[in-house]
């Protein structure tokens, strides 16, 4: 465009050109507002495709004495100003760049200025997408492109593109206001219009987004799936797979379509994993598994405790005092920076790697144990080591009853359940040739017993190591090495919950309990020795978690033990356990299981009357998914799963009955 001069043209209604660094913002334009970073960046993005389609509205600028100055003010039009002002700013043009103007000294500039922006009607959104539809396919324009002529990102672009792609018969629909724009989007999640149809006459009264969306995607696998995690969206899509993306949400989450190829994929995964573990650590064997097998009843070994060498020693300090030096520096920042943050890490797989030294499986019990190769619950990889057989036992030595490791699931404690003699041990001396006869040992450590019991009893030091050394011995061991008869029962819980020994709280037990075991001696005839070597804190600290496995609160139909759901109430409360750390109400996990009454209650405790009365109407399932959606991150608990506020010991005495009563009123509303 080329240099024109400046024109003082009288006339109003007459076009002129004027310098843009002539032109300044007009005090009485009525928009105070100031235009936000994008809309300035979409104009001048479309002023430099297609140039100014529509020409400034300006007023002579006048001194105090009324005398015109030179310069304009703008009346109509400040975002084009400022937009060409950003594009002198980019070089794109120059400061002196002529901007074609109306001058207008008629009107009131207050009024036009308000006129502007208040007649007229914004383009209806289905009538873009359109339009960026036809650029695409008909124009040839890439997102980037298009990006560049209307000054939007190209991920906007991408967003408005695939809305053009929703079925016509759903954008009639949403130009008629049945559908709102959010539902579009959702449609929008797949570029099938078949199946988009198709779930909008599948659609009952919860038409919300997330309720299309999973109508669309109840086929698919998230991508936040375990599985997905596990494999990587990059070599699934390798493998021939296709995702649907999500491109309206904050993370532009997607869908994986074929999930018989996302199972095959994590299945050859695992497997490949657990040939490599076994063949680089040479177990006897290694199975892969998706869920976590419960040990199949083998017995478990653990790792031996050994002293690094001297390099990995003084590698493993310099390692850990360099964590800490940065821990210290970097104690108060909020956010660390990238290169900090990648050091941290680095430091944190040093000091996992050296301290992994420290325990050894031995080369003969490598020889005949095997591994479990497991995906996590949250798609990270889990081994569990030292497995043997019932085959690959080694034979047991007649002179001792003891064993050479741990006792595994479903490993049986040896000896009389009742503490009575077998008919042999009614023999008399005169059969066995023994000095003294069974009746009369039995008599004599009869006394012994009292006499322990009683000197026992005045000893609470004494005890206490006692009770320790026979509930460790049962737990880990599965032995009777004590004299005295305490056998902690730790009764399963996957008969009552399906899936709960793959939770988060399920692996962080089994951990403690890994730890634990990797302490313990290999003979439990060194047991007592080890309890006794302790101080009074871990002492107590392994005592808690034996006790800890035999806490049973489960309440099933066929039993009635209310003193005993109190007595788990009161712990509960004194421990301070909260359940939202572990559980939190799904369609599938409890809202699918209670009548429609029981739903509504929830919704009505958690978010209000106004949400349980939206949902009332709905049908069971679409109900239950759309209670799953309200209630979640509230932290809302059923009345069995809450713990009370802890209290003084008697306050919490006094209330167990009641809570015991509250309790199995919530239960009534099961409705499996």
């Amino acid at each position: 465009m080329g240099t024109k001069t400046v024109v003082n043209v009288v006339a109003s209604g007459s076009e002129v050109f004027v310098p843009l660094s002539k032109l300044k913002k007009s005090p009485k334009n009525a928009r105070k507002m100031p235009h936000g970073e994008a809309a300035i960046e979409a104009l001048a993005g479309s002023i430099a495709a297609k140039g100014m389609l529509q020409n400034l509205v300006v007023e002579p600028e006048v001194d105090a004495e009324g005398v015109e100055t030179g310069c304009y003010l703008v009346t109509v039009g400040e975002g084009r100003r400022l937009a060409q002002l950003l594009r002198a700013k980019r070089k794109q043009i120059k400061k002196s760049e002529p901007i074609r103007c109306v001058l207008d000294t008629a009107n009131d500039p207050r009024e036009i200025s308000l006129d502007e922006n208040v007649t007229r009607t914004d383009m209806h959104p289905a009538d873009q997408f359109e339009v960026f539809t036809y650029l695409a396919e008909e124009k040839g324009y890439g997102a980037e492109e298009i990006a560049a002529r209307f000054g939007v990102t190209a991920h906007v672009v991408r967003q408005r593109l695939r809305l053009g792609s929703v079925s016509p018969n759903l954008m009639q629909i949403y130009r008629d206001g049945g559908l709102t724009l959010e539902q579009l989007m959702a449609f929008a999640i797949t570029e099938d219009r078949e199946r988009q149809e198709a779930a909008f006459e599948r659609l009952s009264h919860n038409r919300e987004p997330y309720a299309i969306r999973r109508l669309l995607t109840e086929a698919n696998a998230p991508a936040r799936d375990r599985r997905a995690r596990f494999v990587g969206l990059e070599a699934y899509e390798e493998a021939g797979g296709t995702i649907l993306r999500d491109l309206f949400s904050e993370d532009q989450d997607g869908y994986l379509e074929d999930v018989a190829l996302l199972d095959r994929l994590t299945k050859e995964k695992l497997e490949g994993i657990a040939v490599a573990v076994a063949e680089t650590e040479g177990w006897k064997w290694a199975e892969a598994f998706m869920d976590y097998p419960h040990s199949h009843g083998l017995r478990r070994t653990y790792p031996d405790a050994v002293e690094l060498s001297d390099e990995d020693a003084a590698a493993y300090e310099v390692a850990q005092a360099a964590f800490a030096a940065l821990s210290e520096q970097y104690e108060s920042a909020e956010e660390l920076p990238d290169d900090v943050d990648e050091r941290f890490g680095e430091l944190e797989t040093e000091i996992e790697r050296l301290e992994a030294k420290r325990s050894v499986y031995t080369p003969e019990v490598v020889a005949r144990s095997g591994v479990f190769v497991i995906l996590n619950h949250d798609g990270s990889l889990r081994i569990e080591r030292g497995f043997i057989h019932h085959e690959d036992e080694l034979p047991k030595d007649s002179s001792t009853d003891e064993d050479d490791g741990m006792a595994g699931e479903g490993d049986t404690i040896h000896g009389s359940e009742d503490g009575c003699p077998h008919s042999a041990d009614k023999e008399d001396e005169a059969t066995t040739g023994k000095l003294l006869s069974d009746t009369l040992i039995r008599d004599l450590t009869a006394h012994r017993t009292l006499g322990l019991r009683l000197a026992l009893g005045e000893q609470p030091d004494i005890a206490l190591i006692a009770v320790i050394h026979a509930m460790v011995a049962q737990t880990f061991f599965r032995q009777d090495v004590s004299c005295l008869d305490i056998r902690p029962n730790s009764a399963g819980l996957a008969a009552h919950a399906e899936g709960i020994e793959d939770t988060e709280a399920a692996k962080a037990l089994a951990d403690r309990h890994d730890r634990w075991a990797a302490q313990l001696p290999k003979s439990p005839s060194d047991l007592w020795d080890f309890v006794v070597a302790h101080d009074h804190d871990s002492r107590m600290a392994l005592f808690a978690h034996c006790a800890a496995l035999t806490a049973f609160a489960v309440k099933v139909p066929w039993e009635k033990k209310p003193r005993a759901w109190a007595t788990a109430d009161t712990v509960a409360t004194v421990v301070g356990l909260d359940m939202t750390k572990h559980w939190s109400p799904t369609a599938r996990s409890y809202f699918g299981r209670v009548t429609k009454d029981g739903i509504i209650s929830a919704v009505r405790e958690a978010v209000g009357v106004e949400a349980a009365e939206r949902i009332a109407s709905m049908k069971k399932d679409a109900m239950a998914e759309a209670a799953e959606h309200l209630l979640a991150g509230t932290g809302w608990l059923p009345t069995v799963m809450r713990t009370s506020i802890a209290g003084s010991m008697l306050d919490i005495e006094t209330s167990q009955s009641d809570r015991t009563l509250a309790n199995e009123g919530a239960y009534s509303i099961a409705a499996e």
